[in-house]
């Protein structure tokens, strides 16, 4: 079979035969139809990624979207190595297969789930949002910031500020639900002015955080009270990425004058949350209520694709 084989950690995969998998007891054969090209997969082939694979060569690609010898088009993750989800067909546990529901294409199936789940148990079981109640997202410009937005909406969010660089999909944030958005390319003044402001509407119950680094920092300074104040309400920030920077200087005050929690976003839920959030993410996609922008690369075209700079808030699938 043909597939993205990676053959020395920090080069990109080439485009070659590959021996065909075979299952083992609980597991299933899949055929399949597209795989997205996410920077976990990226991460994973250059070897700084601490699940990096030690024995080589290997298929690249961590889920996709495909068919069981029975004809059941399932989202599937965790293929067993050396195999990948950039192939023409791969091996994975039957526990990692999830149905898909009709109506939704294969490279929307294949780009979703990854991002799409992340956010929705971030927002939905990390942070507690709760309707009525507003949320700050840095790195809203993003493929999983975008999906973000638009799931505190789903999750009934009042208000929804996201905060990003890239003009473009700023705009595209309005679209999407976004009831105001901030430029991060500003001096750290007016970005704190900017923060600051939104702040004065309603204050952020939630913040979810893909950047820290100089935007944490400013929005902090921006929060902490330079005066007694009485505490109307908490301020839950969840700290998933860090693609500003890896970390900040966080000052005492900051903790002393605001009602401030930071959560992490470490450890697995069950399995009955995790399906849930799958179901959610999958069926809302469906529906056309979550939309991710998409790029259709022809498996043949991996190394090309690997090498070439991301395109802003977009998700490439490759197409076996």
């Amino acid at each position: 079979m043909k597939a993205a084989v990676l053959h020395e950690l920090g080069k990109a995969p080439q485009f070659e035969e590959f021996a065909e998998p075979t299952a083992d007891k609980d597991e299933v054969v899949v055929r399949v139809r597209a795989a997205s090209l996410k920077g976990v997969d990226r991460q994973l082939a250059s070897g700084t990624h601490y699940a990096s694979p030690r024995e080589l060569p290997v298929v690249c690609g961590t889920d996709g979207i495909g068919d069981l010898d029975d004809g059941t088009r399932v989202f599937f993750g965790g293929p067993r190595r050396p195999y990948g989800a950039m192939a023409e067909r791969t091996v994975v546990p039957r526990a990692f297969c999830f149905a898909v529901p009709f109506g939704i294409n294969d490279e929307t199936a294949a780009a979703l789930p990854n991002p799409g789940v992340s956010a929705w148990l971030t927002l939905a079981h990390r942070a507690k949002l709760a309707p009525g109640e507003t949320a700050l997202i840095l790195g809203a410009t993003g493929v999983t910031g975008q999906l973000a937005v638009q799931i505190a909406k789903l999750l009934g969010a009042k208000r929804v500020i996201g905060a990003g660089r890239n003009e473009r999909l700023l705009e595209k944030l309005r679209e999407l639900g976004a009831d105001a958005t901030i430029q991060l390319n500003q001096s750290d003044e007016s970005l704190k002015d900017a923060f600051a402001r939104e702040a004065a509407v309603a204050g952020f119950d939630v913040i979810i955080d893909y950047l820290w680094g100089r935007p944490t920092e400013t929005l902090l300074a921006a929060i902490t009270k330079s005066e007694f104040a009485a505490v109307t309400k908490e301020t839950r920030l969840v700290q998933v990425g860090e693609s500003a920077g890896p970390a900040i200087s966080l000052r005492a005050a900051v903790l002393r004058s605001t009602a401030l929690t930071i959560l992490g976003t470490a450890g697995m839920p069950s399995r009955e949350i995790l399906v849930d959030a799958m179901q959610q993410v999958m069926s809302r996609g469906a529906c056309g209520e979550l939309r991710v922008e998409t790029e259709r690369v022809p498996l043949a075209e991996i190394e090309s694709a690997w090498q070439r700079k991301e395109q802003p808030g977009r998700r490439i699938v490759v197409i076996p």
